[in-house]
């Protein structure tokens, strides 16, 4: 018997619980589709993310480290989309961790373009690639074009995934397609991210609750956007007739110590009285210097970033300030 067509279409999302996980389902959901998340089996889990549209979602468990569950978990779910989300992210753990990283980072994406080629080829696949692959590359701002150069076990997994989609395009005909996006924040980013600790820190420095701000190197520069456009960009490169991969950035690089001024001059703080360098949080292959080319998504997408680099700090301190003020801090 013929099942009754849907009148929604239905995304797959590995990796829902994150930050850019409940920025795209909440995107996806207001373009009315029904939302399916991969859950992982775990005693304690963390929904603070997506609390505010759980009942909206569907929730499904799954590993990106277990094929079998992906096979049940997308015939269940029957997506047109997958967006494969699910990683080991943190670049500095990476190196503790590096062979959890490649299995999870890199190999987990095998696993879901495996699952989807076995369940239905027809389904359209996007993988979160990263500029953290061109990593040293000498090209400044990079492109879809610019040789890839990972300084890092996260670097080097999250390439592996990227020409995996690239192979499973070629070799099977499906519309697998990676967004290469460059580092992109908010108010839920984790912890242990640098901007995050920024404006956490700051907050709790202003609030009195902290005397230091702890960093490595200063000097390094990142393209940082918005996480909540650029999972815009994501739902776009499934749009089209045929898939392609796309550089998506603001174009603007900025120093973590730009980002730590902006965020300390924004409290009235001075930033030099309490920022102090340590050793411990320097990685033992840096990158320097990433900026984004992202005239082709901007051209072919008709993508643009909405928020600016001193917008996206000042959302994320408010919302630092607020959440570590000491009634909420008593009340939790």
């Amino acid at each position: 018997m013929q099942k009754p067509k849907r009148s929604k279409k239905t995304a797959f999302v590995t990796g829902i619980l994150g930050q850019d996980g409940s920025y795209l389902a909440e995107f996806l959901l207001s373009k009315n589709y029904r939302v399916v998340g991969l859950e992982r089996r775990l005693s304690q889990k963390n929904r603070k993310n997506i609390e505010h549209i759980q009942e909206k979602i569907e929730l499904v468990s799954g590993d990106v480290l277990d094929e079998a569950s992906l096979v049940h978990a997308i015939k269940e779910a029957e997506p047109d989309e997958v967006y494969n989300l699910a990683a080991q992210s943190f670049v500095g753990d990476s190196w503790k961790q590096p062979v959890y990283t490649g299995e999870v980072t890199g190999l987990g994406v095998t696993r879901v373009l495996e699952a989807i080629r076995q369940v239905n080829p027809k389904i359209k696949f996007y993988q979160a690639s990263s500029s953290e692959m061109f990593g040293g590359a000498k090209e400044l701002p990079q492109n879809e074009k610019t040789p890839f150069y990972p300084r890092s076990p996260y670097g080097v997994a999250k390439l592996y995934g990227h020409w995996m989609t690239v192979n499973y395009r070629e070799s099977y005909g499906m519309y697998a397609v990676s967004g290469i996006l460059f580092n992109h924040e908010s108010p839920r980013r984790g912890l242990e991210f640098v901007t995050r600790k920024i404006t956490s820190t700051a907050a709790r420095i202003k609030h009195g609750m902290e005397r230091e701000l702890r960093l490595g190197n200063l000097d390094a520069e990142r393209d940082w956007g918005f996480a909540g456009d650029y999972v815009r960009a994501m739902w776009l490169m499934l749009q089209g007739a045929c898939g392609k991969d796309y550089v998506i950035g603001t174009g603007e690089s900025h120093s973590v110590r730009e980002f730590v001024e902006e965020t300390f001059s924004y409290l009235d703080l001075d930033w030099k009285k309490y920022v102090k360098m340590d050793k411990a949080f320097v990685r033992p292959a840096e990158v320097v210097h990433l900026c984004a080319d992202a005239r082709r998504a901007r051209r072919e997408l008709g993508w643009k970033p909405k928020v600016s680099f001193k917008e996206l700090v000042r959302m994320m301190t408010d919302s630092d300030m607020k959440l570590y003020t000491p009634q909420r801090i008593r009340e939790s």
